[in-house]
């Protein structure tokens, strides 16, 4: 009775394993895979950290500084309290000294404020990179995903391809044993076929380089993937400059370089503390021993108020003023640059997307009507109607229409991705959340 169980248990355990269905990599699992796991995203992800950090050292200055001295040694001196002490040369002393102070700054001419707000703004500009990067790196598996999906299809039409022309070349055989056949109709069908047999061994070659190329980009082989479906029409824009308008409002990698010109200006206000003088609390505690040649405690105990302002430095203040201003401007003419690219960029995605959707329908009707009138010169083959020339470039033209609908039908899926990722909407379209960093304090 025990060994039936255990026999029934197995078998069940051995049916599920295998009516379970197969693990299935999609698109959003390999997008979320990259964006967790990608070096670029990585990199910036660590720079918005770095920078978070800066900004704790940047308020540091806000707070008071304890700065505690300690010192012993030998001190020879030789001046006029020693020699009212009668002494007429150097005295040697054992000089100790024990200090601290605390220093609060009250005004440093906006210098800590500044460098605050500049490094505030370089965490704005590093998150907003984080969340570039991570469209740009989910966009790149997008195309990557999409090629591996394609060239498989690829694959599957080239081995449809290589059996028609098998088959051509059966019946070609079999006419030539019956006595009917042509050695020129042989001769044909066999160069056909071998190059079918070419034209497969390229596509697996290039399924190959797509499935390296996905490894590159997601980390990790394609295992299972499922055709996604296209983002709808819809999301869209109808024209370009709709999408140019998205993209310019939305795109991180944008709204990074802005950041920058708020880092730059608050750059130039912190060189420009230099023309203000600094104020700043002191409160300190001495307890030394054997100064300057006099033997005994010298102890004190300070409370002042100390302004310090330069008058003169060589020019560097106004030079670093100049500096921090001519900074500024070139952030603000990089800014302008990346707008630049991001509307170029939207407007071409945009062209892409319009092309290829137009030329969809005319690529399928070539297709389907292609691959009927293979199947019915095939008919009309077997009939003596028509020609093996006939048979063979119906059998071309079809593979052909095939692998060029094929083609586009991915294009046109790819570039409806293209133009959401240039609108900064890709990641939330899939559903794949961006890294932490990417998101601002409030």
């Amino acid at each position: 009775m025990k060994n039936t169980v255990r026999v029934s248990v197995v078998a069940i355990a051995v049916a599920a394993m295998f009516q379970a269905p197969a693990f299935a990599q999609s698109l959003q699992d390999s997008v979320s895979m990259a964006i967790k796991t990608n070096p670029d995203v990585l990199v910036e992800t660590n720079q918005r950290l770095a920078n978070d950090e800066a900004v704790k050292g940047a308020r540091g200055g806000f707070f008071p500084k304890v700065d505690l001295l300690a010192g012993t040694g030998n001190e020879w001196s030789d001046n006029t309290t020693t020699r009212a002490l009668g002494y007429n040369d150097w005295r040697k002393l054992n000089r100790q000294e024990a200090q601290i102070t605390l220093t609060q700054m009250l005004f440093d001419g906006f210098a800590v404020s500044s460098e605050v707000g500049r490094n505030k703004a370089r965490v704005e500009s590093a998150a907003w990179k984080v969340l570039g990067t991570s469209e740009a790196v989910g966009l790149r598996v997008v195309e990557s995903y999409l090629n591996v999906l394609r060239n498989q299809e690829m694959v599957r039409l080239a081995k449809e391809n290589l059996n028609a022309h098998t088959r051509t070349m059966d019946q070609i055989d079999i006419r030539s044993q019956g006595g009917i056949g042509r050695k020129s109709d042989q001769e044909q069908s066999a160069a056909r076929l071998g190059l079918a047999r070419a034209n497969l061994v390229s596509a697996e070659a290039n399924l190959r380089d797509a499935e390296i190329n996905f490894q590159r980009v997601v980390g990790s082989k394609p295992l299972a993937l499922t055709k996604p479906s296209a983002p709808d029409a819809g999301l869209i824009p109808r024209n370009a400059d709709g999408a140019v308008d998205t993209a310019v409002a939305n795109h991180p990698i944008l709204k990074s370089a802005g950041a920058d010109v708020k880092a730059a200006e608050y750059q130039r206000e912190a060189a420009k503390s230099g023309y203000y003088p600094r104020f700043d609390l002191e409160l300190g505690y001495g307890n030394n021993k054997n100064l300057d040649g006099v033997k005994g405690d010298n102890d004190e105990k300070y409370a002042m108020l100390r302004m310090r302002y330069n008058l003169f430095r060589g020019g560097s203040d106004m030079a670093r003023v100049s500096e921090t201003t001519h900074l500024t401007n070139e952030a603000r003419e990089v800014q302008n640059r990346t707008q630049r690219q991001v509307e170029e960029s939207t407007r071409l995605s945009w062209n892409a997307y319009t092309s290829a959707s137009e030329r969809l329908p005319g690529l399928k009707t070539h297709a389907d009507m292609s691959i009927a009138t293979s199947e019915s010169y095939a008919k009309q083959f077997n009939l003596g109607q028509r020609t093996l020339l006939d048979l063979l470039d119906s059998v071309n033209e079809s593979f052909t229409s095939q692998m060029n609908y094929t083609s586009a039908m991915y294009l046109e899926m790819f570039a409806r991705y293209r133009v959401l990722a240039d609108m900064g909407q890709l990641l939330s379209y899939l559903g794949v959340q961006a890294p932490e960093e990417g998101a601002l304090s409030q």
